[in-house]
């Protein structure tokens, strides 16, 4: 029985592995936003087999907000075997590109406030010397894109985050799992003109997440051919790249 925390756990993936989860037994501590999805999200849980379920209602953006949830987790959980971060927005990168605010809200959202969370479970798992921390980046991490560059910097800083942070921990005997999904047909992704060959279902990722984290992958591209189609992005010259329209 796995003691799981999920931030962003209203999500759509965030929901699909808790689902996995709790087929197992899993003890859950679950974090968002929406109080009501929340409710929803934990009956649908205990429909499935969850031990039990906690909620708390957190904007994660809300740095201030982030030691007295983890503080509700430990006393409702005890331990943490797993974290998973999986909130997050997807920008107009447009408008990110002629208002700074919205630009530096959306790097607060994808990038500042998940190294935050990361540097306060990093500290109780190393308490632990056990457990993992999984995240959710992203492939647009991996290249920056004209189409959206901001969300890719976000994800790319908390890529390189992971990797540190993974080398640290590792030395405690806890490790750290970087999720790199593709397109994923999402409510964040509704109405995108996105290729229908590419786009993977939330349950999807989620399976390759789960067994992920048992195999103790140290980064995880989801559906796995997205490894391929970004080292092939990677190897685009600059000279080439910047003239392409991706």
């Amino acid at each position: 029985m796995k003691r799981v925390l999920i931030i962003g756990a209203t999500s759509a993936i965030a929901t699909a592995c808790a689902r996995l989860w709790a087929a197992k037994g899993g003890e859950f501590f679950l974090v968002a936003r929406n109080a009501e999805k929340l409710e929803q999200t934990a009956e649908d849980l205990k429909g499935r087999g969850a031990k039990n379920v906690h909620l708390y209602q957190m904007d994660a953006t809300d740095i201030a907000a982030h030691p007295a949830m983890l503080q509700q987790c430990m006393s409702a959980l005890g331990q943490i075997d797993i974290a998973l971060i999986a909130h997050g927005t997807l920008p107009d990168q447009k408008a990110c590109e002629h208002n700074v605010e919205i630009a530096l809200a959306e790097f607060a959202n994808n990038g500042t406030s998940v190294i935050a969370l990361l540097t306060l479970l990093a500290n109780q798992f190393e308490i632990q010397r056990c457990g993992t921390l999984a995240v959710i980046s992203s492939v647009a991490g991996d290249r920056g894109r004209p189409s959206n560059y901001l969300y890719g910097t976000a994800k790319a800083a908390v890529s390189t985050f992971c990797e540190g942070l993974r080398a640290r921990l590792f030395k405690v005997g806890v490790h750290v799992i970087t999720i790199k999904p593709g397109f994923v047909d999402t409510p964040m992704t509704k109405g995108l003109p996105l290729p229908a060959l590419l786009l993977a279902k939330p349950e999807q990722v989620a399976e390759r997440i789960v067994k992920g984290i048992e195999s103790k992958a140290n980064t995880s591209y989801t559906p796995g051919f997205w490894a391929l189609i970004m080292l092939i992005i990677r190897c685009i010259p600059t000279v080439i790249f910047k003239r392409l329209n991706l």
